[in-house]
């Protein structure tokens, strides 16, 4: 029987960020990921970074070492329609609104600050048959080291960070928006000047984020029409997104497209008895505005400080109640927030045409609300770091 205060189920970024805010804690942490370190390390999906993220990585320490390329102006405009937005860093004093890095990316420079502290971390190790008891969690580990296969964790709190939610579950509330993503690295004739876009069409938003030298794509559509785009040749769907941005940023060649379905999934109580979940074990939302792994590292350092500031047993309902209950707002701002800008807009309605094109303009003519925008994306629902 391993004894652990603390068994943080996935060793992607998210679970890693939670064992390295509490490195110096005292808690016995162990850290169990199904995946080979390798494939953690390779996925190549963008993450766009919040400031707040930025700040939370710093207090870390390991955001000196993360090849990160900052956005530092976004234009927001919709197709065939008035009105159009920017947010800019300078207005903010800030180096930059955002930044963009790839999972794999993050997830190695967290994994070799955490080797540092001596945590043990199981890779190829799934985690099953959770049994909850008053005291702990009991959850079986076959892994690929003959000493884990067939033993036993006995944690007195889980904090499941892999995976995504699956439909169908109790206590998940789940919306098909009913349009794919299709990701790719888009290259461009000239410097992106850390200019992202964000292009708002009746078929879904597409986004361009500097990454290194050239864009990370999202483009939604619908899976028809996402069929239809994966269809292309290259320089044929090229010329498909030259026509959805116009003259104000120039296309060189695309790569690397893949597609993946986009739903609103989210426990409506991330807490169970001596469990907690999160990232995309919590909540999966739609990559418009790209607000998910902010929000994950928002609720991972939150969870660490209320576990510093309760010291003692970890696992306790009280403790687990004091940090939902911190996080509610955020959360739920977040969820709906988004889930707000996709129905607003991702349809071809006349009328809420016209209104978006009004909602843009002003948003550009109304210091006030922009900036309460801005800080919205930088730092949650509070608007505060």
């Amino acid at each position: 029987m391993v004894q652990h205060d603390l068994l943080i189920v996935g060793a992607g970024p998210v679970g890693l960020s939670l064992a390295l805010a509490l490195k110096d804690s005292g808690l016995a942490i162990a850290l169990a990921d199904a995946r080979p370190r390798d494939a953690v390390a390779a996925d190549p999906r963008a993450l766009a970074l919040a400031h707040g993220t930025r700040l939370t990585l710093e207090r870390l320490g390991v955001w000196h070492d993360l090849p990160a390329t900052p956005i530092r102006h976004i234009h927001i405009s919709q197709q065939g329609g008035l009105g159009r937005t920017r947010l800019e860093a300078d207005e903010y004093g800030l180096p930059a609104l955002g930044y963009v890095v790839r999972a794999g990316a993050l997830a190695d420079v967290l994994r070799e600050a955490l080797e540092r502290t001596g945590i043990t971390v199981m890779d190829e190790t799934e985690v099953a048959g959770l049994a909850t008891g008053s005291d702990a969690v009991t959850a079986s580990l076959a892994g690929s080291g003959s000493t884990l296969h067939g033993a036993a964790a006995n944690a007195r709190l889980v904090a499941c960070a892999e995976g995504g939610l699956q439909a169908g579950t109790p206590d998940i509330v789940e919306r098909d928006y009913g349009q794919h993503a299709i990701i790719a690295d888009v290259g461009i004739a000239g410097g992106h000047d850390e200019t992202a876009f964000e292009r708002f069409t009746s078929e879904g938003p597409i986004a361009l984020l500097p990454h290194g030298h050239q864009y990370a794509l999202v483009h939604v559509a619908s899976p028809r029409r996402a069929t239809e785009l994966l269809a292309l040749s290259d320089a044929a769907y090229l010329e498909h997104l030259q026509h959805r941005f116009g003259s104000r940023v120039h296309l060189a060649h695309v790569a690397g497209r893949q597609r993946y379905p986009l739903v609103l999934r989210y426990r409506r109580d991330p807490v169970g008895q001596r469990t907690v979940w999160l990232g995309n074990a919590a909540q999966t939302l739609h990559p418009v505005a790209g607000q998910g792994f902010n929000l994950a590292l928002r609720d991972v350092w939150a969870l660490a400080s209320t576990l510093l500031d309760f010291r003692g047993d970890p696992g306790l309902a009280g403790t687990l109640a004091a940090w939902r209950d911190a996080r509610r707002l955020d959360r739920f701002g977040a969820i709906n927030f988004t889930d707000s800008l996709v129905r607003i807009f991702s349809n071809d309605f006349a009328p809420l045409h016209h209104a978006r094109g009004a909602a843009l303009f002003a948003l550009d003519m109304l210091p006030p609300l922009r900036h309460f925008i801005a800080r919205r994306m930088m730092f949650g629902a509070r608007a505060w770091p």
